[in-house]
């Protein structure tokens, strides 16, 4: 029997096996990003609890560049291996744009979740005191206003991972910069009033670790889900209306398609202008000349007088003229 020429699919059994080293990798990656942030956040803590002269607005600033930077660096390490997602809500999101399988989105989730336990108790292992980095919204944050600040801050890291990462482009290579920007910032905005949660393994795994000492653990389940959803409907919104048409050739390289130098391009304005206004003057000049051109002479009589045209061939009377 013949062969067929086709390229042979993998089968699901080599998929799961993919998916599952996938998954180990994505454990050690989240591993990794969330011992980073969280050793910031309990060093940050120590800090300000040993020093009187550290502000709430100095913690806050270590904190966010503890994340940002942590995450920066974890997703150029495994973002070519795994996705660097370490992440339930961007990995939710991935799934809804069809950039993950439901396998993969599954066995993510699960790595991620461990990853976050892992992280938290490496941590509390390693350092002083009670573990500082639960995320529990602040005095004065009742819970809708808390879910709907983790939704938000969620949405923006979506947003960044499927536009900077998932979307191939020349600056796809440095799309961990741009995230570990976005984390940053949303911490600036979000870790007073909420923890900054943003990613559910990351509130996970402290609260397993201390027990859950918050009744509102569920609010950095909620919060990030629906973030997970506006994110990707944002994109998918951005995918169907090619948004690309709108402002074309962002990511080029070629400096032709740079703009022209603005004094050549006035000057070329000034002559295009001159030579519209020529040209009209001398069509005007034209449609002149060949009205005079266009009228005829009048015709002499038989009797060598000009002709008035109608007159009357009797008496030489015109018509019209009087009879006085």
């Amino acid at each position: 029997m013949n062969q067929s020429a086709t390229p042979n699919r993998p089968t699901f059994l080599t998929r799961f096996k993919d998916d599952l080293f996938a998954g180990a990798l994505e454990y050690v990656g989240t591993t990794v990003f969330l011992m980073l942030a969280l050793g910031c956040v309990q060093a940050a803590s120590a800090e300000t609890q040993s020093s009187q002269y550290t502000s709430n607005v100095d913690r806050t600033m270590y904190i966010a560049t503890g994340f940002g930077l942590s995450l920066l660096v974890s997703v150029w390490l495994f973002y070519r291996v795994t996705g660097g997602l370490f992440n339930p809500n961007v990995s939710l999101a991935l799934l809804l744009t069809g950039v993950i399988g439901p396998v993969r989105f599954v066995v993510y989730c699960i790595a991620q979740l461990i990853g976050g336990i892992t992280a938290a108790a490496i941590i509390e292992g390693l350092t002083p005191g009670p573990l500082a980095s639960n995320t529990i919204p602040a005095q004065g944050i009742n819970s809708a206003q808390a879910v709907f600040i983790e939704m938000f801050i969620t949405s923006f890291l979506v947003i960044a991972v499927l536009m900077m990462a998932a979307e191939k482009h020349a600056a796809t290579p440095f799309a961990p910069i741009g995230i570990g920007l976005t984390i940053f910032v949303c911490h600036l905005f979000a870790v007073y009033y909420t923890g900054a949660g943003m990613n559910t393994a990351r509130s996970f795994g402290p609260a397993v670790v201390t027990g859950f000492p918050s009744g509102r653990h569920w609010i950095y389940w909620l919060g990030p889900f629906l973030g997970s959803l506006l994110g990707a409907g944002f994109y998918t919104i951005l995918k169907h209306i090619r948004y690309w048409k709108l402002n074309p050739g962002q990511d080029t390289m070629d400096h032709r398609e740079s703009p022209i130098d603005p004094v050549r391009r006035v000057r070329t304005s000034v002559s295009s202008m001159r030579s519209r206004s020529r040209s009209m003057d001398d069509s005007n000049r034209d449609a002149t000349t060949s009205q005079f051109v266009s009228e005829k002479p009048v015709a002499p009589d038989q009797g060598g007088h000009p002709s008035n045209g109608a007159a009357d061939s009797a008496g030489g009377r015109r018509p019209n003229d009087s009879p006085v």
